[in-house]
């Protein structure tokens, strides 16, 4: 389960009701809210947790390749070979 500050649940819950009233036409309470977000948290986050870390992975890795090229750039030849 995905842990949020208070601040965070706050702004959370809210962005939840206006959601259920904006387009569901639904006025959610806050208990009701934050029931929502305590659901999507235990049965969802996991999944947006894990595909963030997929993420940071594949950027890191993007980032580390560029990097191998810098310095494979930096080599200087000698009549050693790899």
């Amino acid at each position: 389960m995905i842990e949020f500050s208070e601040e965070e649940k706050e702004i959370l819950v809210q962005k939840i009701r206006n959601y259920f009233d904006s387009e569901h036409g639904m006025d959610l309470g806050q208990f009701d809210a934050e029931f929502v977000l305590k659901f999507f948290s235990e049965e969802m986050g996991a999944y947006f947790y894990n595909r963030g870390l997929l993420d940071a992975q594949a950027m890191l890795a993007s980032r580390l390749e560029i990097i191998q090229d810098g310095i494979y750039e930096l080599e200087k030849p000698t009549d050693f070979t790899k």
